[in-house]
């Protein structure tokens, strides 16, 4: 008997959730899993942050919340926040009203979300992305309906580092009027960031261009421990006038993985524009979603409206952030009284959750295979995976593979 599904193809597993797969069925008492991006405790657990906790039972506990659908567009005071924590409080464009904050499904709904409002109500067609990206960024847009991808170089893989003149060349030959799409902090895989100084040159391209940038905002706070920090390119880009889209993630900086809480930052020059734009997003997503869940968007905005908690939350991201850079300081060392072969500079160098190690994909999966340690082909790791029990055993598999592994 034939079914409508006969023609449904088997695709190839997401590599990340296939290694944490392999990683959860291993038996060997060795196995370190740093491949999926998810902050872990120095004992190697989720940590849920105190301030959250509390104000989770606080929620949990107020008789008199209920269940009732929220707009469409969000929980007001958590978009409210949300792009206050973005831009900045005194922030013109906010003063000015001439900013969006639309809640979404985490980082990557907010990214849909902006891509489908481009594609399909601003007619855009072509998106640039750096060389290497986060995998997902390519379906994401492709998904919404861009016909056309033009990539930048970004990682130097023989100098370990951000290669920022052919970055800017491949953007000055990028359509006019494209879609760039670029990380404010703590780019993903690489965990390489323009300096300021090449923050305004890529900008002045994108200026004299006319792209259009969209922003992703998964670490702001979390990467270098002050979300003020983090947003630097995010506000320097408003500050020249651009137009532009941040989607932005409470996902890790807040330890919500499964609430899925984020937010579509928009900045006009226009403020007469906003309703035209509010009601071309409700569209969106009343044909996606109808609206977003409310406890995630709950606890987040309570926590950023209030002072106090907030000074708490800060307290929280600064630990995270601070033991991702000891696991940085800890790898270095160890290679290097190793005397493993290559440059290691780049790993202290390199800022937020990943670190692009230059292992090839043979050593990596060499590393899954002989010594249980997963992580993706491309070299990246996450640091969060590391601790003060694993880093020896870590760091010496990687010497190993790296001085047996034969170059062709």
């Amino acid at each position: 008997m034939t079914s409508a599904f006969d023609d449904v193809q088997l695709t190839s597993p997401i590599e990340v959730f296939a290694l944490t797969k392999a990683y959860n069925e291993d038996t060997n008492d060795k196995k370190v899993n740093l491949s999926i991006g998810v902050y872990r405790t120095d004992e190697g657990n989720p940590w849920v942050l105190p301030v959250v906790a509390r104000i989770e039972a606080q929620i949990a506990g107020n008789e008199a919340l209920n269940h009732e659908y929220l707009p469409v567009t969000g929980d007001e005071q958590f978009t409210k926040v949300a792009v206050a924590h973005l831009l900045g409080e005194d922030s013109p464009a906010i003063r000015e009203n001439r900013v969006i904050g639309c809640q979404a499904l985490s980082g990557t709904g907010a990214l849909r979300l902006g891509a489908e409002l481009l594609a399909h109500v601003m007619h855009k067609t072509t998106y640039c992305v750096s060389i290497p990206t986060w995998d997902n960024h390519d379906d994401v847009f492709t998904s919404a309906g861009f016909t056309h991808s033009h990539c930048y170089r970004y990682w130097h893989s023989e100098r370990r580092e951000i290669d920022i003149d052919g970055m800017l060349e491949d953007l000055v030959a990028a359509p006019e009027g494209s879609v760039v799409n670029l990380h404010a902090c703590a780019h993903n895989p690489t965990g390489c960031d323009p300096t300021r100084e090449q923050w305004k040159r890529i900008a002045d391209v994108c200026e004299a261009r006319k792209l259009f940038p969209f922003f992703d905002s998964a670490y702001q706070g979390f990467a270098s421990g002050d979300p003020i920090e983090d947003a630097f390119a995010v506000r320097y880009f408003v500050s020249r006038g651009f137009e532009i889209m941040c989607a932005q993630s409470f996902v890790k900086n807040f330890g919500l993985y499964s609430e899925r809480v984020g937010n579509l930052a928009i900045v006009l020059r226009n403020p007469a524009k906003l309703p035209a734009i509010v009601s071309q997003l409700s569209l969106l997503i009343r044909g996606m979603y109808s609206s977003p869940p409310a406890f995630g968007s709950r606890i987040v905005g309570t926590i950023l409206s209030d002072p106090e908690l907030r000074a708490e939350w800060m307290l929280c991201i600064k630990t995270m952030s601070e033991r991702i850079m000891r696991m940085r300081r800890m790898l270095y060392d160890h290679l290097i009284a190793l005397k493993t072969p290559g440059t290691w500079s780049h790993i202290i160098d390199q800022i937020g959750m990943f670190s692009y190690t230059g292992l090839s994909e043979e050593q990596s999966q060499r590393l899954a295979r002989e010594f249980h340690i997963y992580l993706p082909k491309s070299g990246r790791i996450s640091l969060s995976g590391l601790n003060d029990r694993n880093m020896e055993y870590v760091a010496k598999a990687i010497h190993y593979v790296i001085t047996t592994t034969t170059t062709p």
